[in-house]
């Protein structure tokens, strides 16, 4: 019998595999550090290829698009999906109770009260039989074209980082918003406007200001150009002094100076994309004012969106917004940002959805002025054939309480549960995923994720979440980070 012991138990061959074991393991690294392994191509990065003369030139997506554009409307301070979409009937048979395992709640701004119904009555509506508020009777009529997600939740309640996480995926400023993302991943079709449009409230921007529309590290070309109806886009216009002849034999010279020095330095991107950005600003001047200028709409479509409604100025001058984005997503931009609602001003609630603590008088003024205005945008596209091309997303940083805080007649901040819709290309309609618990303050069934959220919007324009990305300091960086799935059942294909 043999008394030989097996190679695996050699202590010289031992110690040696452990040797190349551990060499080979720091050699992976090192590689990995200079990302020179070789990858599989299914799972590698996908970057667009951007001539930097042509920045904005339309890109193929990387799989078949349901969508080419996107109008994003953002619902700034925190819509509560309890006095609008949510319906939740235990909530009001039990109101005025305490919510059960919730004695000692403290959330964002303090102790919690009692179960607290919506002074908004809920009906039945469109085919469906959708049960939504009163509060919004107008976007109510158009259950049957809308697809609901009950079940988002998000990561903070706070209103800056809840609006940078639902804009741009990290709660922390310096990221690209998604309209950034989708730009640079696509370009646009038309060249003679922004690809990426920011259109603020009447009011002013949302509490996060260009956070919701930087282009934080990806290249400063894909930023979100910001202007609205009642705020046009600033230093377009010649100084007065100058002749329209004296302009354009300057730029007519500086052209044959960039293109001179270009052609000296063929290899200068930075000199190429400079001289695009400059030459769009110039194509602005004259394509702006153009679909900026109302002027050309009928008077029916006026008094359709609430433009004429002299007993409300608030609704008038968002109802123009609206309009202006249609009118964007008529030529062709990209992505466009609508939003109702605006940094804090004159209190809690007053200039926004942050209703704390009166929230029956605040929301009664807030309703009237989202709610005809977009549902005739949604009515306008539609109409025209726009929606077939366009997701339409309705969304807002986080929720609120089925609870009223203590000595207030107002809910507090509530990630935990709240709700978005879609309209339009790639989603079905009506429809309804995922539900928060029996009082709306949990997502319970198909929970859903922010990053999920996203995944599925940038899917539904043809784009992989999980391999667009960018490098930047030392890390792939995407949209959802390292998270997200789309949600394919609302997908319509």
């Amino acid at each position: 019998m043999s008394t030989r012991l097996s190679p695996l138990l050699d202590r010289r061959r031992f110690m040696g595999h452990t040797a190349h074991g551990l060499s080979g393991i720091a050699l992976a690294s090192l590689l990995a550090g200079d990302r020179l392994l070789a990858s599989d191509k299914s799972s590698s990065p996908i970057r667009p290829v951007i001539d930097p003369a042509h920045p904005f030139a339309a890109r193929a997506p990387h799989t078949a698009a349901s969508a080419k554009n996107v109008l994003m409307i953002f619902c700034s301070g925190a819509c509560s999906q309890l006095d609008t979409f949510d319906y939740k009937p235990e909530l009001i048979k039990r109101h005025g109770q305490p919510m059960p395992g919730a004695d000692d709640l403290v959330t964002f701004q303090g102790k919690q009260g009692n179960l607290t119904k919506s002074p908004w009555e809920f009906k039945p509506r469109g085919q469906c039989g959708k049960m939504i508020s009163e509060l919004v009777p107008q976007l109510a009529e158009l259950a049957d074209d809308l697809c609901f997600i009950h079940s988002l939740t998000g990561k903070t309640n706070t209103h800056g980082p809840g609006e940078n996480f639902m804009s741009t995926g990290y709660t922390l400023e310096g990221f690209p918003a998604m309209g950034a993302w989708v730009t640079w991943a696509l370009g646009t079709d038309n060249q003679e406007l922004p690809a990426y449009v920011a259109i603020p409230d009447p009011r002013g921007t949302p509490q996060s200001s260009v956070n919701n529309w930087g282009s934080g590290f990806l290249p400063a070309a894909y930023q979100g150009t910001d202007f609205n109806a009642t705020k046009p886009l600033r230093n377009l216009q010649r100084p007065e002094h100058i002749s329209s002849t004296t302009d354009r034999a300057t730029r007519d010279f500086l052209q044959a100076m960039n293109e001179r020095h270009l052609a000296m330095f063929p290899g200068d991107s930075e000199l190429a994309a400079r001289i695009s950005s400059y030459e769009l600003a110039a194509r602005m001047q004259l394509s702006v004012p153009t679909v900026t200028d109302l002027s050309t709409e009928t008077s029916d479509t006026l008094e359709i969106y609430g433009v004429n409604d002299a007993s409300n100025s608030l609704k008038q001058q968002y109802a123009r917004n609206c309009i202006l984005a249609r009118r964007l997503i008529e030529q062709g931009v990209r992505f466009v940002q609508l939003f109702n609602g605006a940094y804090q001003t004159g209190g809690e609630g007053v200039s926004n959805w942050d209703g704390h603590k009166q929230l029956q008088q605040q929301y009664s003024k807030h309703g009237p002025v989202l709610d005809r205005p977009t549902a005739a945008l949604l009515r306008d596209l539609k109409r025209t054939g726009l929606l077939k091309d366009t997701l339409v997303v309705w969304c807002t940083e986080f929720g609120r309480m089925p609870t009223f805080q203590a000595g207030a007649s107002g809910r507090d901040h509530n990630p935990a549960g709240f709700t978005a819709w879609l309209a339009g290309a790639g989603v079905k309609a009506p429809f309804t995923y995922g539900a928060t618990d029996e009082f709306g303050y949990k997502a319970v069934e198909n929970v859903a994720t922010v990053y999920d959220f996203h995944a599925t919007i940038l899917h539904i324009l043809g784009l992989d979440h999980q391999r667009l990305s960018y490098y930047h300091n030392g890390f792939e960086r995407r949209l959802t980070d390292v998270h997200g799935q789309v949600i394919h059942e609302i997908l319509s294909s």
